[in-house]
């Protein structure tokens, strides 16, 4: 669009942009305090994104891994995501990022899709940056968690964009 300036996403192998969110349990998190924990997989969403819905269950499967933390950070308010965390069985921690505040976490990663994923490691770089569904990408994650996160009787596409 004329006089629009694009957002970009930020992409692996630059600095994480640095926020502190709400949690939807109370209080707030900085981006340093998750990555004093270790690296982590920060995984934007909405709750009405169709391809939210089929990629969090497989994220919750790879939260069970003690070498990766998943965060998920929500572009919606607190009932809604909390209904969302219940229906898809979401224990893993989640952000807010809401639109009262300007979405500041999602406008300074660039996101203009979602879910958006990016692996942060505890220095702070980006070192994985996808967006949609992408089977290979979940795999990859999951071999770096040592965690399985298809089955074999899961029906998994390759590939849904966000």
């Amino acid at each position: 669009m004329w006089g629009r300036q694009k957002k970009v996403a930020v992409e692996a192998g630059v600095e994480a942009p640095g926020f502190q969110l709400n949690s939807l349990g109370g209080g707030a998190k900085s981006l340093d305090e998750i990555l004093a924990k270790g690296p982590a997989l920060l995984a934007f969403y909405k709750v009405s994104c169709p391809v939210c819905q089929l990629t969090f269950p497989y994220l919750e499967r790879l939260s069970k891994s003690s070498g990766l933390q998943v965060v998920g950070i929500s572009q919606d308010d607190v009932d809604a995501t909390e209904g969302f965390n219940q229906r898809f069985g979401v224990s893993f921690p989640t952000l807010l990022d809401q639109s009262a505040e300007g979405y500041p976490a999602s406008n300074a990663y660039g996101i203009s899709t979602v879910p958006a994923l990016f692996l942060v490691e505890p220095d702070g770089r980006i070192t994985k940056a996808a967006n949609g569904f992408s089977k290979r990408e979940m795999e990859s994650l999951g071999e770096r968690a040592g965690v399985a996160v298809f089955r074999p009787s899961d029906n998994v596409p390759e590939w849904k964009s966000g």
